[in-house]
């Protein structure tokens, strides 16, 4: 039987002899998976540091929490026994229990604003990650690959946030907003600790740092190699092959052996801006799973954006919720890891969704704050984790080709269940079931619609249109039924 490993046998060799290279040709995961060999610091490196975008991503996201929120106040003259709707007092009779900097809500005044006003910023910074998704991450698929379009919207994020904390009211706070959004890609934590620290501070010490880490990423971040691969560019994909590979297995790796060993595609994809979005729409089958799991990201996006939004609502302390629901993203990715490898993704996301509904649909129903935060904290869990596996499961369910498009047409779905977030909070504001009423009904009927999606557990991941047809033969007349 013929070994079908391209690296030489381990032989007692002289040195200076070259290895023997197969003349067999492989699989794009097969070589990838063959020329990088054991894991090791410089994969360790290279994936940690790409996973930080992510950090500086939830900061953006979630600030609005602490910067946005309404403070407490209290009236300067006791004895007024008409103290208790801040809009029907005089303004000298009453004050913030914190400085007014703390919050965009006290330094403008906008305390008596309608829910419309004091939510566009936050609406406006979702509205601006659809616009962004939809604009800018096709591009990841058809002509800036996958670490141009990281460190592009990394910057756009990061600077108009520097740029936010400079802002003199509140319609230039929202349009910075909205740019940061079109950007999007423990911020709870550092929040608890500079608690009464200006709002503005909270953007320039999340927003400086994430500058710095885009330049780092220009320099120290590797292009994907599917990707350089799918594009016909062989010297960068030998190239990043030999750069992320084992030191003993970067000697064979020469221009010889990937001729010799990869099928290079005659035919190459489209390179125009959108020729992504094209190949979806014009292959029928892609819509019977894009449409499915992009309502399942819509539940889950608004249970994971909207929940942390509406924490004001409980009657619990939001700094402490806060960092608690932050805490709960450790376990979240631990479990994913479990459920990656051993449960079938449709099973998992159902039972998940199913889960986080009736938790945040209960917890306004008690009155214990014991309770009432644990409830809240088991559905945040449970809408994470589905975020989370909704997203590898989107990365299984579509070729190389058009992957990055599909995934952001999900997170489109998923910032569109975060736009809907503050309006329900808002709503909050007197039913709590207006808010975490609809975010369990929303989540648990959304999750439903996982049935019509083919299971990828086990699956071995295509790179272009065709192979993902000949590979699923049950794929016919647009309609998959596997």
């Amino acid at each position: 039987m013929t070994d079908s490993n391209p690296l030489p046998p381990q032989r007692d060799t002289p040195e200076s002899e070259s290895p023997r290279i197969v003349e067999q040709q492989l699989s794009l995961d097969d070589t990838i998976e063959r020329c990088i060999g054991e894991w090791g610091w410089i994969q360790f490196f290279q994936a940690t540091f790409i996973s930080l975008a992510y950090f500086f991503d939830a900061q953006q996201c979630f600030i609005s929490v602490f910067t946005d929120a309404k403070p407490t106040w209290h009236c300067t003259s006791p004895s007024n026994s008409s103290c208790k709707n801040i809009c029907r007092i005089p303004r000298d009779s009453w004050n913030w229990d914190l400085p007014a900097h703390t919050s965009v809500i006290s330094e403008w005044s906008l305390e008596c604003s309608g829910s419309i006003i004091t939510g566009l910023p936050t609406s406006s910074f979702f509205l601006g990650c659809l616009a962004g998704i939809f604009v800018l991450a096709t591009l990841a698929d058809s002509s800036l690959g996958r670490k141009n379009m990281l460190l592009l919207s990394c910057l756009l994020m990061s600077i108009s946030g520097v740029l936010t904390a400079f802002s003199t009211n509140v319609w230039m706070y929202t349009a910075l907003r909205f740019i940061s959004g079109f950007g999007f890609l423990s911020l709870p934590g550092l929040a608890y600790m500079t608690r009464g620290s200006s709002w503005r501070r909270l953007y320039l010490w999340t927003c400086i740092p994430a500058i710095f880490y885009s330049i780092l990423l220009y320099f120290i971040a590797y292009e994907s190699p599917r990707w350089l691969y799918i594009k016909g560019r062989k010297e960068d994909f030998a190239k990043t092959l030999r750069s992320i590979a084992a030191p003993r297995n970067r000697i064979i790796l020469t221009d010889s052996f990937f001729d010799r060993c990869i099928k290079w595609e005659d035919k190459l994809q489209e390179t125009n801006f959108y020729s992504a979005i094209k190949i979806l729409f014009q292959t029928s089958w892609v819509f019977w799973r894009l449409a499915p799991v992009m309502v399942v990201g819509f539940g889950a996006g608004m249970i994971s954006f909207g929940m942390p939004l509406g924490l004001e609502n409980l009657a619990f302390d939001l700094y402490l919720s806060v960092a608690l629901n932050a805490f709960m993203e450790i376990p979240a990715s631990m479990l994913i890891l479990f459920l990656i490898g051993n449960v079938s993704r449709k099973f998992s996301i159902l039972g998940l969704t199913i889960l986080s509904g009736i938790c945040s649909a209960t917890c306004v129903l008690v009155r214990w704050k014991g309770m009432q935060i644990g409830l809240e904290l088991v559905s945040f869990f449970c809408g994470v984790v589905v975020m989370d596996l909704v997203l590898i499961y989107t990365l299984e369910l579509f070729p190389t080709c058009v992957r990055n498009s599909s995934v952001s047409m999900v997170r489109q779905a998923m910032m569109l269940g975060g736009v809907c977030g503050p309006v329900l909070v808002a709503a909050g504001r007197k039913n709590r079931l207006l808010s975490y009423g609809v975010f369990g009904i929303t989540i648990a009927v959304c999750g439903l619609f996982v049935v019509f999606l083919p299971e990828t557990r086990g699956r071995t991941l295509c790179d272009t249109m065709d192979e993902e047809e000949r590979k699923n033969g049950s794929i016919n007349n647009g309609v998959d039924t596997a």
